[in-house]
């Protein structure tokens, strides 16, 4: 039996770490960090730099994809994310380094910081605690080390307000960024906005990221998105995967018109569900393809959703469409009985990679 995503008692006994708590504040994390981060020295000869590169894994780095995206027109210098044990040879004595780990305990994320020391990069790491912490502290690395305390489920995919904001404010102080004309109280209260329009409280029926999960309940689900908000839908799909425990991915358009197309058509039958998350402020060309796509999915009898932002500044609509995203995950988990939190099969994973 499907579960009631207006009562809040089925929502608590499912949500047994509390991940909608650590939704509503993400308001609170991104003003957190912003103290932590003023508090943070940066060496003198962190000043210039040729690049940007960004270590890590999963939810770590899913704040570099979001300030890549929504600053990929003002960034004067290349911003580049790398998940894995090895280090890009972009990486030189003259690149910015964030090394990014919420447990600082991440074994690719170790590595690969390792190779960046010995090529004398200039690096920053973010973290809450574990071995990257250890090593800041031992090499005198600046490093931002957050409190967890509004994150209450613990998961770092979750802890968007410190994977994003924490690098993002500290870019802002490097001068490689701007906010754009937007305050970061206007930040916070754009993040409590849609926390209160989309979160438990408020009923199905005037909710549409509830109404969104309920019309999710067959086959894959792929987020599309354009432009600023291809960030969003990359951690839109990684939420999903993990919180909702379902299969999906994220495409973006135009790239997308060049190749999925023609993918519509074998196999017969299949049962995805697309969801387009669009903007006013996207190219007047890129608008114009999604209603073509659209129509071309109606003819191939294919479901799909449309989210339209309400903001009308790509930071903003950043956070819009997280909160949006964040909950949607959330509550497909709750209708299908299960805990979005716990992740047992990646569980099961890294325990197998140990006793091997």
């Amino acid at each position: 039996m499907q579960a009631n995503l207006d009562s809040i008692n089925e929502i608590k006994r499912l949500d047994s770490m509390n991940m909608a708590g650590s939704i509503e504040k993400l308001s609170n994390q991104i003003k957190q960090v912003h103290d932590e981060v003023r508090k943070i020295k940066i060496p003198g000869n962190y000043k210039k730099f040729k690049n940007i590169i960004f270590l890590g894994m999963g939810g770590s780095t899913l704040g570099a994809h979001v300030i890549r995206s929504v600053y990929e027109n003002e960034l004067q210098i290349p911003l580049e994310v790398v998940n894995g044990y090895d280090i890009p040879g972009t990486l030189t004595k003259d690149t910015l380094v964030f090394a990014v780990s919420y447990s600082g305990s991440t074994e690719e994320t170790l590595s690969a910081l390792e190779k960046a020391r010995k090529r004398k990069a200039k690096i920053i790491i973010i973290t809450s605690n574990g071995e990257l912490s250890k090593i800041s502290q031992k090499n005198k690395i600046p490093a931002l080390i957050f409190g967890t305390q509004n994150n209450p489920c613990g998961s770092p995919r979750m802890g968007l307000g410190y994977t994003i904001f924490g690098p993002l404010l500290l870019l802002i102080r490097l001068k490689q960024v701007k906010l754009s004309g937007i305050t970061l109280d206007k930040v916070v209260n754009t993040a409590k906005k849609y926390q209160k329009l989309f979160g438990p409280k408020n009923g199905e029926q005037k909710n549409l990221a509830k109404q969104f999960a309920s019309a999710l309940l067959r086959g894959p689900v792929w987020y599309v998105g354009s432009a600023h908000l291809a960030g969003s839908v990359h951690v839109a799909a990684n939420q999903l995967n993990e919180n909702s425990k379902r299969f999906g991915g994220y495409f973006l358009i135009p790239e997308l018109n060049h190749h999925l197309l023609e993918g519509l058509t074998f196999p017969a039958g299949e049962n995805e569900t697309f969801a387009f998350i669009e903007s006013d402020l996207y190219d007047k060309r890129v608008q114009k393809r999604y209603q073509v796509t659209k129509n071309i999915l109606v003819r191939h009898a294919k479901q799909f959703l449309t989210y339209r932002c309400k903001e009308k500044n790509k930071l903003l609509e950043t956070i819009e469409v997280l909160v949006f995203s964040s909950y949607l995950s959330f509550y497909t988990a709750i209708i299908e009985g299960i805990d979005p939190t716990a992740i047992p099969t990646v569980d099961f994973l890294k325990l197998a990679l140990k006793t091997k």
